[in-house]
């Protein structure tokens, strides 16, 4: 007996088919000629195409935003108004970044036995674009007790590259009063009468859930190579955030409340308001990897034959948003590869409703209105039908943003 809806035996026939590794052939999509020694969201590519498609890519990324504004297509020369900063944080992504572009426009004559770089076919006395070029790493070991110290093994990578100069940094550096006046900001720090290190602990073990912890200290690190940048006379600050850290960041940043700030997740031109002597000048944020995934990152590597550092599990830590979130995104990739690049166009269309009404005091990030008034309409203050109590304590809520304000008031489960 048969029924309308077809064979409820057949359950073979019901399941969907499984997508075949590759399109139509192991053959490189490009040449048409080599076999294949990579796939690409089902594409297949060798060697030989591979490097010269993936340089292509970074071109497209990096140099419309090299030139001042307004932004557009590249122009004929590339004049960028000041230096730049490759922030370095030893994995993968920062490694390739460093070598991607010293070789495109830093180095002042090719690799031996190569031919595919960045400036193929330029003058090798022109190929250098920004007059000075910093390397900046920021060591989080004194948040933690019993983790190492990777400065010296970051200097040695970076001390491969002629003309890149080293500026280590560590995350106490962000509660050294001195330190921020060399940069012309004036920042109070937790505790006068102790040290930098000290301050920092008492900060962390003051915030209200551990899982507050990594989120701070990757604002306190941005925080550190805005200012390192701004201090060096630098216009870009090149991040190497590939396309699959970049969806895990989106995602993260929207469940942490803050999706107000998904334009500047991706591109950032940052200026400091608070800086009465910085002259108008201003960093462009900038990630030239936002279009490579972590698989051509990790073959390029591969390839050229680079030494990552990595970076280490800061230990005490509770697994916070940000690692859940990578763990769900990376195995969901393994099945679908479409889905980081599709997370980034989704977002990409996503802007906020209202115009910003100030810098966050804490991020230096632009603000939304009514926090205040949000946070009071999802929370039960009291449960006394009295009129609450006037109070003339100094609040510092209204100076900052949604996600920041979360992070200093949310409590643990406990």
């Amino acid at each position: 007996m048969s029924t309308s809806c077809g064979n409820p035996n057949a359950e073979s026939d019901a399941l969907m088919p499984r997508r075949r590794k590759f399109d139509r052939s192991k053959l490189c999509i490009k040449c048409k000629i080599n076999q294949g020694n990579i796939v690409i969201r089902h594409a297949v590519y060798c060697k030989d195409c591979f490097l010269p498609m993936m340089y292509n890519k970074i071109k497209r990324t990096i140099e419309p935003t090299i030139n001042p504004t307004p932004e557009g297509p590249r122009k004929k020369n590339l004049n960028p108004s000041g230096n730049l900063v490759i922030a370095f944080s030893g994995g993968l992504g920062s490694t390739v970044l460093l070598d991607v572009i010293y070789r495109g426009y830093f180095s002042s004559r090719r690799p031996r036995g190569e031919t595919n770089t960045l400036s193929e076919g330029k003058d090798p006395k022109k190929e250098r674009v920004w007059k000075e070029g910093k390397v900046c790493y920021v060591e989080v070991c004194g948040a933690f007790h019993g983790m190492r110290d990777r400065t010296d093994d970051v200097r040695r990578i970076v001390e491969r590259y002629d003309d890149l100069e080293f500026v280590p940094l560590r995350i106490e550096d962000a509660f050294d009063e001195s330190w921020w006046e060399s940069v012309d900001l004036i920042l109070s720090p937790c505790s006068r009468n102790g040290t930098p290190l000290s301050a920092l602990c008492n900060y962390l073990s003051s915030l209200p859930a551990p899982t507050a912890i990594p989120s701070t200290l990757q604002t306190l690190t941005r925080l550190l190579l805005l200012h390192t940048a701004l201090s060096t006379h630098s216009s870009h600050l090149a991040l190497g955030t590939c396309l699959t850290s970049l969806s895990i960041s989106l995602v993260s940043l929207v469940a942490q409340g803050g999706g107000f700030n998904l334009k500047e997740e991706v591109q950032e031109e940052w200026s400091p308001d608070s800086l009465s002597r910085s002259k108008g000048r201003s960093v462009r944020v900038v990630r030239p990897l936002k279009d490579i995934v972590m698989k051509e990152c990790a073959m390029y590597a591969w390839w050229k034959g680079l030494e990552i550092v990595g970076q280490e599990t800061w230990p005490g830590a509770r697994q916070g948003i940000s690692r859940i979130t990578k763990d769900f995104i990376i195995g969901l990739e393994k099945d679908y590869p479409s889905t980081v690049s599709t997370i980034a166009r989704t977002c990409a269309k996503l802007s906020p409703k209202d115009h910003a009404v100030g810098t966050c005091i804490l991020c230096n990030r632009p603000a939304q209105p009514g926090v205040q008034e949000w946070k009071n309409r999802i929370s039960i203050r009291s449960l006394s039908t009295d009129p609450p109590v006037s109070s003339e304590k100094a609040s510092l809520a209204p100076y900052l943003c949604y996600a920041c304000h979360t992070t200093l008031t949310s409590k643990s489960s406990k």
